[in-house]
């Protein structure tokens, strides 16, 4: 198998740039403990057997700093195992990580769009000062310009400012309330997925640092991760806070996803 089509685990286990709790910088073995957990078998929903040399790799956890340095790492980090071939398949961490992930991302796909899945547009200019925080990422991918579109999906906790920034940077968003009504997003070319685990009803993903009620369910993130278009060639599953987690359903949850992100990588270009 290619390591062109071949998506590889890397672990970012950093959380400095939180607000409000810690915890995901805990994440990244508890997801993967999951996901090789014996009480489920090794294919996805898509007959892909993942156990299958090549299918899906993992390159460890990065060593990152609690620092801004972390920053720089993390793009050194994803750079390297673009430039190997492999489809990164990052494990956070708070969400601040797909900034830096995104600037190595983009400079290999540069007509990416993101599909974002989140309770928050995660848009802030800056946030209690600090314009790397996880409320804004989004904020710094789209005025560099590492993305031509933007398409949030799960919405539900705009604010006034949130809604001026995602209206200054044309952002696609499908709210709680669009969703409901049927709306669904399209999507093609290259594709960059970042799933913040609190997109997902606090039903499902309790494990969560910011709990928002009234989001999807994990069937309806498992359709959009197999069934959206375009190629998949990058992702990140963000935002698991293991210290809120209730007998380790959200790590569970978070390993479906993988394993369906990680099928959907393997049959998508």
């Amino acid at each position: 198998m290619p390591a062109s089509s071949s998506p590889r685990l890397i672990g970012l286990p950093y959380d400095a740039s939180s607000s409000y709790l810690r915890g995901p910088a805990e994440a990244p073995p508890l997801i993967r403990a999951a996901l090789h957990s014996p009480h489920w078998n090794t294919w996805t929903e898509q007959r892909r057997d993942l156990s299958v040399p090549g299918a899906l790799t993992d390159a460890g956890d990065l060593p990152l700093s609690p620092t801004a340095d972390a920053r720089e790492q993390i793009e050194s980090g994803i750079a390297a195992l673009l430039a190997g071939g492999w489809r990164p398949l990052a494990l956070g961490g708070d969400h601040s990580v797909t900034y830096p992930i995104l600037r190595a991302v983009s400079r290999t796909y540069p007509l990416l769009t993101i599909l974002h899945i989140d309770a928050h547009p995660d848009l802030y200019e800056e946030f209690e000062g600090d314009r790397f925080s996880h409320a804004c990422p989004f904020a710094r991918i789209l005025e560099e310009g590492l993305a031509r579109r933007l398409v949030q999906v799960g919405i539900r906790t705009m604010n006034a400012h949130q809604r001026s920034q995602a209206d200054r940077f044309g952002v696609e968003v499908i709210d709680m309330r669009a969703w409901e009504a049927g709306t669904r997003p399209t999507v093609d070319g290259e594709v960059y997925l970042s799933i913040d685990l609190d997109g997902l009803d606090p039903a499902y993903a309790p494990g969560v640092s910011h709990r928002e009620p009234g989001g999807l369910s994990v069937r309806d993130v498992l359709t959009l991760v197999q069934d959206t278009g375009g190629t998949l060639v990058g992702a990140d599953v963000v935002e698991y806070n293991p210290r809120q987690d209730l007998a380790g359903v959200t790590a569970t949850v978070a390993a479906k996803i993988v394993k369906e992100i990680a099928g959907r990588m393997l049959g998508s270009g």
